[in-house]
């Protein structure tokens, strides 16, 4: 799969697309809150992290591709499922960076001014999301084998 940035899919997606995925990142970050007054911050901010729009974005992932093929005369089942397990494997990939963010942000904001470590933080999350993009593409050219 070839990945790409299309200013055009902001134009084609819904409004209820939108609303879904606001509605859910909303319920999920209530929810956190209701944690951490309960439970403390340290709790609620586990529960914070997450992906709030993942599962929203995934069910209208498949939700799309299924609908395409069935329009097309086709079950698209199968599709839509790919299609979400695709961005599920992108959004695991970016959680990675997102722990590399974490420990370089963990490690170094106590002796770095906040404008370094978040810079340097951004930069390990990119790396790391990128790194383990690499990673499992060859993976997956040494199992095609």
């Amino acid at each position: 799969m070839l990945v790409k940035f299309e200013l055009s899919a902001l134009r084609r997606t819904r409004g209820r697309d939108y609303a879904v995925r606001f509605l859910f990142g909303g319920m999920v970050t209530l929810l956190a809150g209701l944690i951490a007054d309960q439970f403390g911050p340290a709790i609620g901010g586990l529960f914070l992290a997450f992906p709030a729009i993942f599962p929203a974005s995934a069910s209208l992932i498949q939700m799309k591709e299924r609908d395409k093929k069935r329009a097309a005369g086709m079950r698209g089942r199968q599709r839509g499922r790919r299609a979400a397990g695709a961005d599920a494997a992108g959004a695991a990939m970016g959680c990675i960076g997102l722990a590399a963010f974490a420990v370089v942000v963990a490690t170094l904001l106590a002796r770095w001014p906040a404008w370094l470590v978040l810079s340097c933080a951004l930069l390990a999350w990119g790396a790391g999301s990128v790194a383990t993009w690499i990673a499992c593409r060859r993976l997956r050219r040494i199992f095609r084998r």
